[in-house]
């Protein structure tokens, strides 16, 4: 069994561990947990992680998040799988800090990196890790918001929850995604 699990954010030292690029850290947290490592390859980061008899593809694309679409299409193609067999790993505005949200499909709510996939894949049903951050932000300051670094005081939990989002990713391999939703998706996270 084979998976494609994606991280989205934007390439750059200027975007690193920002709010925005939670899916690239969940990504290599996942990565080096299993002893892989991420390498420049075709429209993205990539790095192949065999675990428990399934193969991760595992990609942070190269393409801003804008058009994330066109590596995830790439790559999955490439290694011949639909939909239902990629995760995509991504910030959401609209879940508190403390929120994890494992979802099999949905709208992109405003986020270009999901908007990006779907009109890629041709479908909004793919399943999706939403990484909360909260919306601690004066109006009309989103973007900025977005692409800021963590607060010192939600480092601890930032950590916890890409601990936790790793093993999402391993259940989501394992027990599948009704059942990993289940363990997830009610769960308030704190230290």
């Amino acid at each position: 069994m084979k998976f494609l699990i994606v991280g989205l954010g934007n390439v750059g030292n200027e975007y690193a561990h920002t709010r925005h690029n939670i899916g690239f850290d969940v990504v290599m947290a996942f990565v080096q947990k299993h002893g892989g490592s991420l390498e420049t390859d075709r429209l993205a980061y990539r790095a192949e992680v065999k675990w428990k008899g399934k193969t991760f593809v595992c990609i942070c694309p190269t393409t801003y998040m804008n058009l994330s679409g066109r590596a995830v299409k790439y790559w999955m193609d490439k290694e011949k799988l639909g939909p239902e067999q990629i995760l995509v790993i991504v910030d959401e505005l609209a879940l508190p800090l403390d929120k994890l949200r494992l979802r099999p499909g949905g709208s992109a709510a405003g986020h270009n990196g999901l908007k990006s996939i779907t009109e890629s894949i041709g479908t909004q049903e793919f399943p999706r890790l939403r990484f909360g951050i909260g919306n601690n932000y004066p109006k009309g300051m989103q973007a900025d918001f977005v692409l800021s670094k963590w607060r010192k005081e939600e480092e601890p939990l930032v950590a916890l929850k890409i601990e936790k989002s790793v093993e999402v990713i391993e259940q989501f391999a394992t027990i599948g995604l009704t059942m990993a939703m289940n363990q997830v998706n009610n769960k308030q996270f704190s230290l």
